[in-house]
């Protein structure tokens, strides 16, 4: 029997919203956000309401509200120090979005989440960009690839820089370097520019130099291939895509794979990035990819990852970069 993930209560109900972040973000129990207390030394306020307005003269019932004993210090919810922080947007809604950003496969647009939350454009644009703030990686997360493994690395070109006229070559494009590990994560960043020292600080931050590295035969590429364990290229000029060499599989499919997916939804859905936030769109591209359904990673799970990130993170309309 069908059970369809969007009837389930934390999308329709606020406390079960409620229970369900405090869950992903407080696996151990509340945290006072002011002194670091422990559930030990927190209470929960009931019956308390926000002050009366023109709309609501009683005031609203304050879901999740928190106290802290250790320190006294103000009464917070699981939003605080989260990118829900000071968002009038209900939380069931919250959840209801950032489970359909992270089981769109290529992505879905501000104004279909304007439509399907029923808010306005500006608050879904910026409710989409604190989504994509939720799946950068954490710091200090260790390299792709390793000792035996395989990182796959390219080149593509997305979006129109601004004021210049559309020529043959991709001169009047945007540059964004991937790497994927076989069977693994994806990780992509726009760079200024395809000469090896630009793509080799990306690969200083993302790639372990133990990995077999392959790619096609760009010049960058042969530039920097030499810091790792072994580097192989396809010649696409010579319409070579796959050889079999000394027991490996040399070619760059995977990587072309995930430009796929990335190019269909960046024109397909979201038709116009940015550059100031493509950085994000590629996080959010990366996200999916490296928590995919092959990986055992399904909707409900991913949804749940993104949600975990939101601790510690803020992002407010002023500094997002408009």
């Amino acid at each position: 029997m069908a059970q369809p993930v969007l009837t389930d209560p934390r999308f329709f109900s606020e406390e079960a919203a409620f229970a369900y972040v405090e869950a992903q973000i407080w696996p151990e129990g509340p945290v006072c956000p002011h002194c670091g207390a422990m559930a030990e030394k927190i209470g929960r306020l009931k019956g308390v309401r926000s002050k009366p307005s023109k709309k609501n003269p009683e005031g609203v019932v304050q879901i999740g509200l928190r106290k802290c004993y250790a320190c006294r210090g103000p009464a917070f919810t699981v939003r605080k120090g989260t990118i829900f922080e000071d968002s009038h947007l209900a939380l069931r809604l919250w959840l209801q979005a950032i489970h359909l950003l992270c089981a769109s496969k290529k992505g879905i647009s501000t104004r279909q989440l304007q439509r399907m939350l029923g808010c306005g454009m500006k608050t879904a644009w910026h409710l989409g960009h604190r989504i994509r703030e939720t799946m950068k990686p954490a710091d200090g997360e260790p390299p792709l690839g390793g000792e035996g493994k395989i990182l796959e690395a390219d080149v593509t070109y997305v979006g129109r820089k601004p004021m210049t006229k559309v020529g043959r070559g991709p001169g009047h494009m945007r540059p964004v370097l991937s790497l994927v590990e076989r069977d693994g994560s994806v990780r992509s960043a726009h760079v200024p520019s395809v000469h090896g020292h630009n793509l080799a600080a990306v690969l200083e931050n993302h790639a372990s130099p133990k990995s077999h590295f392959m790619t096609d035969e760009a010049g960058a590429f042969r530039e920097i291939g030499w810091n790792f364990r072994s580097h192989q290229a396809v010649n696409h000029s010579k319409d070579e895509y796959v050889r079999y060499e000394g027991g490996r599989l040399i070619t760059t499919n995977t990587i072309e794979g995930f430009f796929s997916i990335l190019k269909k939804g960046i024109y397909g859905v979201y038709q116009h990035v940015s550059e100031a936030h493509l950085q994000r769109y590629l996080t959010e591209f990366d996200f999916r990819y490296s928590n995919r359904e092959r990986l055992g990673v399904n909707d409900t799970a991913r949804a749940a990852r993104a949600l975990r990130g939101a601790k510690g993170r803020r992002l407010t309309y002023e500094t997002t970069g408009l």
